[in-house]
């Protein structure tokens, strides 16, 4: 984006308020809606919302025209193309828009699609940094625009049952929980890929947008920019956010009180990446309970003996969690026998020369339960949410509060590897509260012209 079309388009937007764009909708109006990125992940979130048929693709928007021709045959009417951002946000006929960018481009988008009146759903991560993170809600907040974040598991119903049973206490007190992106990308990785020129000097430009100008290097775009630190928090915030937010709704808990990791690129994988192959992040939250994310990319092997995405250990029992299914194993507590008295000496019970001599003995602490969600990746639930709530007004399974919550979780976790520190955070204030370094990495500076508004 050049500075004279950001500074017309602010200049636009500032003619007409946020409210003047959008059109109240009644509950049988199709909702017009407007795709920025449509690679990857803008494609299956595209393929969500034409489920609904409540709903239009009126403009469709991307640096490359294949991906844009591809949208426009799934459309049931024939959406404008745009390759600026901008051009959607002034579309009378777009009501809401859907962001799929990579990661670094979120926070300029959303913010400006809120002041151009526009309600937005956007992939998660929800943002880069956490001072993007803090500006969005506090944008959506003001503009009182709708907003839903890609965490698609919020709009699962099994999630909402494993969320609801863990809160009730039914696994009892929640010591920890473990969660795990397991994958072998061990010899080649992405492949060697050297700097050279890029296809088009316009296009590579608007790809970086804010992010440092560097040389083009093929390996950096599209899907594969999740492997870098300037579009991305890597597989801590790709995979990361999903697992930390379900953690996190299960044991009603907002942000961590700290935070640790270790980790680096242990396997020697033949690529130019800069995020870690080997990882684990640690975080301490309220309850208390120990939440860990474990990052294996040079191993396949199930990050648990029952092949779960997570799993949570409570006193009376433990949820496994796998894709939308989840299992509860009960837990064999020592029951005492009648009359047992510490008072007298006895020991604990479960101790093979204390208590079990007294007749101690092991009883299941609850009935063993199982769910199971969909068979698919699904988002058009949370597309469904997303659009019912356009006509309602009312707040998204996974609005833009809910997502930079779990997003901050996993940036932090970012900072606390890089910095090789233990760090106590502060979430109202949004700040490290023992490393001064370490809060210099709550944001970046943009590469000019871009100013996050």
């Amino acid at each position: 984006m050049t500075e004279l079309t950001r500074r017309d388009f602010a200049r636009s937007a500032g003619l007409a308020t946020a409210l003047s764009y959008s059109r109240i909708l009644g509950a049988n109006d199709r909702v017009g809606l407007g795709y920025i990125g449509l690679g990857n992940r803008g494609d299956q979130v595209h393929d969500a919302f034409l489920e609904h048929g409540d709903c239009r693709t009126v403009a469709v928007c991307d640096l490359r025209e294949d991906y844009m021709d591809f949208a426009v045959k799934k459309s049931r009417a024939t959406p404008a193309k745009y390759k600026e951002y901008t051009k959607v946000l002034e579309d009378k006929d777009v009501d809401a828009v859907v962001i799929a960018t990579p990661d670094h481009w979120h926070a300029l988008m959303f913010i400006d699609a809120c002041h151009a009146g526009k309600d937005v759903y956007v992939e998660k991560p929800l943002s880069l940094t956490v001072v993007e993170g803090r500006k969005m809600v506090e944008t959506a907040e003001r503009t009182g625009r709708v907003t839903q974040v890609g965490t698609n598991r919020r709009s699962w119903k099994s999630y909402q049952e494993a969320a609801d049973f863990v809160r009730s206490g039914g696994i009892g007190h929640v010591t920890a929980a473990r969660c795990f992106h397991v994958r072998n990308e061990w010899p080649v990785g992405l492949g060697p890929a050297p700097d050279e020129a890029p296809p088009s000097d316009w296009e590579w430009d608007h790809w970086l947008g804010p992010a440092p100008k560097v040389p083009y290097n093929r390996n950096r775009t599209y899907y594969n920019f999740r492997w870098f630190y300037d579009y991305s928090g890597g597989q801590l915030t790709n995979f990361g956010v999903h697992y930390v937010d379900v953690i996190r709704w299960c044991l009603g808990q907002d942000s961590p009180r700290s935070v640790t990791a270790i980790g680096g690129k242990y396997a020697g994988v033949q690529d130019n990446r800069e995020i870690p192959d080997t990882l684990q992040v640690l975080w301490e939250f309220g309850g208390p309970t120990l939440v860990v994310f474990e990052q294996y990319n040079a191993n396949a092997a199930p990050g648990t003996a029952r092949d779960a995405e997570m799993e949570l250990r409570g006193t009376n029992g433990t949820m496994y969690i796998r894709y939308a299914n989840w299992d509860v194993v009960p837990e064999r507590v020592a029951q005492a026998p009648e009359g047992y008295d510490h008072s007298k000496g006895y020991g604990n019970p479960l101790d093979r020369e204390g208590g079990r001599r007294f007749g101690a003995s092991l009883k299941p602490a609850m009935e063993p339960r199982s769910r199971q969600g969909p068979a698919e990746y699904d988002t058009t639930s949370h597309a469904r949410n997303f659009l019912d709530c356009i006509k309602t007004r009312g707040k998204c399974n996974s609005d833009v509060l809910t997502g930079h919550i779990s997003t901050t979780a996993a940036l932090i976790g970012n900072i606390a590897h890089k910095t090789r520190s233990h760090l106590e955070w502060d979430s109202k204030a949004e700040r490290f509260t023992n490393n001064e370094r370490a809060n210099e990495l709550l944001h970046y500076e943009y590469r000019p012209p871009y100013k996050l508004g």
